[in-house]
């Protein structure tokens, strides 16, 4: 059983709950997880930067934070937390809504939480390829190709994708 929690903490954007946890349910069942229970607490940039502090010492909201409470052969158990503050920042320098830039949040968010990471050029890859792919699921396209040569503001983005700044 995947037991998915959306807790809305801020009044900046109004997601579909429904379509973040789909993305989380996805996810697990594509990484053959069919115990969990996922919280995921769309909060703003103060409630974030707070939990950035108190967890890993940075001292800056982010996008995404996520945390394993438990991990099990069978069971996972993990909390993300994403920002609609920075969303909303980031969303319009890509061509999409806030509401596109959150679900990115909440895929990477839940990649961490099944395994994934971003510490190295390689894992960057591979991470960024399974967020592509579940992007693609929800008929939208990432932009990391695009964000290498970082193109003028100005200029009309044809894709979409994760805000420039590196995901814990």
């Amino acid at each position: 059983m995947i037991d998915v929690a959306i807790a809305d903490e801020q009044s900046l954007v109004r997601p579909d709950h429904r379509r973040l946890e789909d993305a989380v349910r996805m996810i697990l069942q594509d990484e053959s997880i069919s115990n969990a229970q996922i919280s995921v607490a769309v909060v703003d940039d103060r409630t974030i930067g707070r939990l950035h502090r108190k967890y890993l010492a940075v001292d800056d909201p982010t996008d995404v934070l996520s945390f394993v409470l438990e991990r099990k052969r069978e069971f996972l158990e993990g909390e993300v937390i994403v920002s609609a503050e920075t969303a909303c920042a980031a969303a319009p320098r890509f061509g999409w809504p806030a509401e596109d830039e959150l679900l990115l949040y909440v895929i990477h968010g839940v990649l961490h939480l099944t395994g994934y990471d971003d510490g190295t050029p390689e894992e960057q890859t591979e991470i960024r390829a399974r967020e592509e792919a579940c992007l693609a699921r929800f008929g939208l396209r990432g932009r990391y190709r695009e964000l290498e040569s970082d193109p003028p503001a100005s200029s009309a983005p044809q894709t979409a994708g994760k805000g420039g700044k590196r995901i814990p």
